[in-house]
């Protein structure tokens, strides 16, 4: 046996290092021992795979693409790992058209990778076929739920009668198969069944990671998307307030998908609609994250970048809004009438609504032409022009015959006062269903109110032949028959007798009375001059009192007394609802209990502070006893006043 050279020793000891160290997911290390090998041995293959592997396991994925792109050599070699470096750095139309360039028969890895990038792209139909052929071929290994999570996914996105009967076969053996069960039923607007799937999948979830010991933190994160989902559904069926509380309360939590907590926020958005726009603007910078481009599907995005130009046109800022309408433009024009509607509403908004119509001219088209002259009609009415919003609706062709669209006619023609023109329409309507004979559209509320209509305006010919039209599908209607006898009965007696044939006869309705019953019982006499008193009726103690039954009672408004010696001629005092201590003329009476001692200057005494308080000395001489003013300029005390205060003097000098 011939001796190794020192060559092939060193790559054996750098080979063993090397698959040492991948066992032991070092793989930095182990990208370094490669690199070794690489050194001794340029064109070792099995060295340049690892090395491959090491930096893939390490996410360096565009350095691993320059390094494939420099050994183009060994690309049909690793079409798997060049394809998943490029659908892992989000280059998915690269990574498809890397794997159907290979020259080789695709193994299963490649097959699983394709049919995931055909979900990136959005192909789910291709997607579907594949998964279906790999599950069919596949068997036993361990990752067939896996697969099975993946086709329920795709199966979520194809809007097909048989996408639910087929997921329905699968086993829920994960939760990740029950939740996707659960998206299907919420794309086919089966809210109920979907909550049930999804407390269902919460339980799941919950159950098998406490089995791992996980902590109630991260069981909270994991169920985040359970969550959110079953926000979505309440927010469908119209219960908002617990909608927006699961929101809120998972978007407090740490995520780290950012793809959730957009589809959270956006949620939001819409629920607040133009409530709350200072929090709605901060959930949507969430919403518009740059990275969500390879996390959201198409339809999410573009649902998002809509709300946001609404919201833009909500907070007044109409240049932001015109570029999210530039941008929804380029990217999904079939969103082209949403973002003519909103240039409309800022146009109304800046007072120009003939700029605002001429821009719904311009945009018609055959598909939106009805939406569009609704706008127009609304925008007319806004303006309260209700001749040029009828003559909009009346020219909008076959859809003019609408139930909906006749109905608005009438109802604006009779408030302009033109009752003629809105029975005209009434006859067009009805000979235009006549002649067409349009099928799959309930006319009966339509021809009911045209009779009416008719037998109101006087004209009983045409209220028959509405009548006659909806007896067609409602045969057995007897309050028909009796309308149309009614109809009849004013211009051909013979076919109202003949009509009269089919209501019931007085024998069949009297068939169970007996008359002699009748005859003997005394019927109640009523004294309408006597007034009875209501008789308390007390409700069984196992049965409460319905409160909403209780009568309340009507207090009559009466008129307020004017006070007796009243003057309507003269003014009334404007401060007489005021209190008295706010009023001008108020002064505050003295207490003579707690009389203040008044300190002057020396020498004086408490009889001279007197004297000089002319606060006291009030001018009688005013006749008018409607305001107690004070009169200004001081008067000098009378001879009584004087000789009343030396009284008190000599009596104040005895006491000392």
């Amino acid at each position: 046996m011939t001796e190794k050279t020192p060559k092939e020793k060193t790559l054996i000891a750098q080979y063993a290092e090397l698959n040492r160290l991948g066992q032991n997911g070092e793989y930095e290390r182990g990208l370094k021992a490669a690199n070794k090998i690489i050194g001794v041995a340029p064109h070792e293959f099995l060295a340049f795979q690892c090395k491959m592997v090491c930096l893939i396991q390490l996410s360096r994925f565009d350095e691993a693409i320059s390094l494939m792109n420099k050994n183009p050599q060994w690309t049909q070699s690793l079409i798997f790992e060049k394809a998943y470096c490029y659908y892992r750095a989000n280059k998915p139309d690269v990574a498809l058209k890397t794997i159907d360039s290979s020259e080789k028969e695709l193994d299963f890895r490649c097959k699983e990778l394709k049919a995931q990038i055909l979900y990136r792209l959005e192909q789910y139909h291709d997607s579907a076929n594949l998964y279906h052929n790999i599950i069919k071929n596949m068997h036993g290994d361990d990752y067939e739920d896996e697969r099975y999570t993946n086709l329920s996914a795709v199966m979520v996105h194809l809007k097909s009668d048989d996408a639910l009967d087929t997921i329905e076969e699968f086993k829920e053996t994960t939760y990740e198969q029950c939740y996707n069960k659960a998206c299907l039923l919420i794309e086919n607007e089966n809210y109920a069944e979907a909550e049930r799937k999804l407390r269902q999948c919460e339980k799941l979830c919950r159950e098998m990671l406490e089995e791992d010991e996980t902590s109630e933190e991260e069981i909270d994160i994991e169920l985040a998307l359970i969550k959110i989902q079953l926000g979505y559904v309440y927010q469908k069926q119209g219960r908002v307030k617990e909608s927006q509380q699961l929101y809120t309360t998972n978007l407090k939590l740490k995520l780290d998908d950012i793809a959730l907590m957009a589809v959270a926020s956006n949620n939001i958005v819409c629920i607040n609609k133009d409530q709350n726009l200072f929090d709605s603007k901060k959930k949507m910078k969430v919403a518009l994250n740059d990275n969500l481009n390879f996390k959201l599907p198409s339809k999410q995005r573009k649902l998002i970048a809509l709300n946001n130009a609404i919201l833009n046109y909500y907070i007044n800022q109409t240049d932001q809004c015109e570029k999210a309408c530039k941008l929804i433009d380029e990217k999904w024009p079939e969103l082209h009438l949403q973002t003519t509607i909103l240039r409309a509403l800022n146009l109304i908004k800046a007072d120009k609504p003939k700029e605002a119509i001429e821009l719904l001219k311009k945009s018609k088209t055959k598909d939106d032409n009805l939406y569009i002259n609704l706008c127009i009609a609304q925008i007319y009415l806004m303006q309260g022009e209700k001749l040029e919003a009828c003559q909009v609706l009346e020219n909008i062709g076959e859809s003019s015959y609408k139930p909906g669209i006749v109905g608005a006619l009438t109802t604006l023609y009779l408030g302009i006062g033109k009752e003629e023109t809105a029975l005209k329409i009434f006859e067009k309507t009805v000979e235009f269903y006549k002649k067409n004979k349009v099928r799959g559209v309930d006319l009966s509320n339509l021809w009911r109110q045209a009779a009416e209509f008719h037998i109101k305006k006087g004209l009983p010919q045409v209220a028959a032949n509405s009548l006659e039209e909806l007896l067609q599908t409602n045969k057995y209607d007897t309050k028909l028959i009796a309308q149309l006898i009614l109809a009849y009965a004013q211009f051909d007696e013979p076919k109202a007798l003949r009509y009269s044939n089919q209501l019931i006869s007085l024998d069949e309705i009297a068939k169970d009375v007996d008359l002699d019953t009748l005859e003997t019982t005394a019927l109640p006499t009523i004294n309408f001059n006597k007034k009875t008193p209501a008789i308390k009726q007390e409700s069984l103690p196992s049965t409460p009192k319905d409160e909403s039954l209780k009568k309340t009672r009507k207090h009559k408004k009466r008129k307020g007394k004017l006070p007796k010696n009243c003057d309507l001629s003269v003014p009334p005092d404007p401060e007489r609802w005021l209190p008295k201590y706010e009023r001008t003329g108020y002064r505050k009476k003295r207490d003579r209990r707690s009389k203040e001692v008044i300190k002057g200057s020396q020498g004086t005494t408490s009889g001279q502070a007197e004297q000089y308080d002319f606060s006291k000395f009030v001018d009688d001489s005013s006749t008018d006893t409607a305001s107690n003013s004070v009169d200004p300029s001081p008067k000098p005390p009378s001879k009584s006043t004087q000789h009343q205060q030396k009284k008190n003097q000599k009596k104040k000098g005895k006491r000392r």
